[in-house]
């Protein structure tokens, strides 16, 4: 058994090798991809401005109760696709229309979100990703009117994604194991759904001022810590905290969660997570971001290395900029560098990144990711 180990992790260690990230970083191939992600987006936003559908299945696809959710799938891809949007920073009128058609779907969608059915809270991720947008939405309004409509439906995201918090804290998105039926989600709360819905509600109360439920809060971040192990990898459930060695609760198959878990936790006031801490992980996510890659476009889940999912990866790629910014600012540019390499190396040809076939929700939100994320990594390598 121990040498059919040691075979593997040779075989793995070959292929991360052989998948190291090359790409010329610099303001223009930044600028360059920016535009591509962009055009991508503009021409793949659906007529009624939101993005993504139910199409493309496959022969396995993911879990999705009609219509819910995929009501939920398309908020939440959405949210990143207009963030992503947003972010970039993009004022040709073709962007601005787009960015447009997005907040009116936002606007008229969101309010009904809502979980599919008892088995599933895909809705989540919609109500944070949501939010994200809203904020965005918020801070480049033009006048108050605009500004407190914003506001307004980022609370009422916030709230219902309070309604939905799980009886153990926090947030998951199934709840199909335990035979149970309940009003109150008592299914799997995940410390990176969790993480999720936290950082966002962090942002929305940050740049809008809307109002924190804080029991909820205080219940969800000591449901993360429950998840942590000393070495800051967090398992990958509530019920993982009795299996804290299992493939996919060691550091490498934690290196996505523990970018957004880490980032959570510092956000609102835990001292653990130190610079140190900050700085340690965001370097293993660089230097084993093969292991990651390796699951990218694989259609079944958790079926390679570490039990690593396709959809791991620009999760991964968005939260290292969430944890990279609580570091120093002197600290910030070089890990922006070496972000902003594996980002342009990624970038599919007809400008999309993706990373796992999500019915037709994988490219925009893939996308949304990687824009928010190499648009946080132009900022920080401007010259000071």
């Amino acid at each position: 058994m121990k040498h059919i180990l040691l075979a593997l992790v040779a075989t793995a260690s070959a292929i991360v090798a052989q998948e190291k990230p090359e790409a010329e970083v610099n303001p223009s191939t930044i600028a360059a991809s920016i535009r591509r992600g962009v055009d991508f987006l503009i021409e793949d936003q659906n007529e009624n401005g939101s993005w993504g559908g139910a199409t493309r299945t496959k022969g396995l696809n993911i879990y999705a109760p009609l219509p819910g959710a995929h009501h939920a799938f398309r908020a939440g891809a959405s949210g990143l696709a207009l963030s992503g949007l947003i972010d970039s920073g993009d004022t040709r009128p073709e962007t601005l229309a787009a960015i447009a058609k997005g907040g009116a779907w936002m606007e008229a969608e969101l309010p009904k979100l809502r979980r599919a059915d008892q088995t599933t809270t895909y809705n989540a991720w919609g109500h944070a990703y949501g939010m994200r947008a809203l904020t965005r939405l918020y801070q480049t309004a033009k006048d108050d009117a605009a500004k407190e409509k914003w506001k307004r439906l980022a609370q009422e995201q916030s709230d219902l994604a309070n309604r939905y918090m799980d009886l153990n804290g926090g947030w998951g998105y199934l709840d199909i194991y335990d035979g149970l039926a309940t009003q109150k989600p008592t299914g799997i709360t995940t410390c990176f759904t969790t993480a999720t819905v936290l950082l966002a509600m962090r942002e929305a109360r940050d740049v809008m001022g809307i109002k924190l439920d804080e029991k909820i809060v205080k219940a969800s971040l000591a449901s993360i810590e429950r998840q942590r192990t000393p070495d800051f990898s967090y398992v990958y459930s509530h019920s993982h905290i009795y299996r804290p060695r299992v493939p996919i609760n060691r550091p490498a198959g934690s290196l996505a969660r523990s970018q957004a878990c880490n980032a959570t936790l510092r956000a609102f006031g835990e001292v653990k997570v130190t610079d140190a801490i900050v700085d340690e992980w965001a370097n293993r996510f660089i230097e084993r971001e093969g292991f990651l890659s390796i699951g990218r476009k694989r259609p079944v889940p958790h079926e390679t290395h570490f039990q690593i999912s396709g959809y791991f990866y620009y999760y991964g790629i968005f939260y290292f900029t969430e944890s990279v910014e609580f570091l120093p600012p002197a600290q910030q540019p070089a890990h922006a560098a070496k972000l902003a390499k594996v980002i342009l190396h990624r970038q599919e040809k007809d400008g999309s990144w993706w990373d796992y076939p999500l019915y037709d929700y994988h490219q925009p939100y893939g996308t949304g990711y990687s824009l928010m994320a190499l648009s946080w990594c132009r900022e920080k390598l401007k010259p000071q």
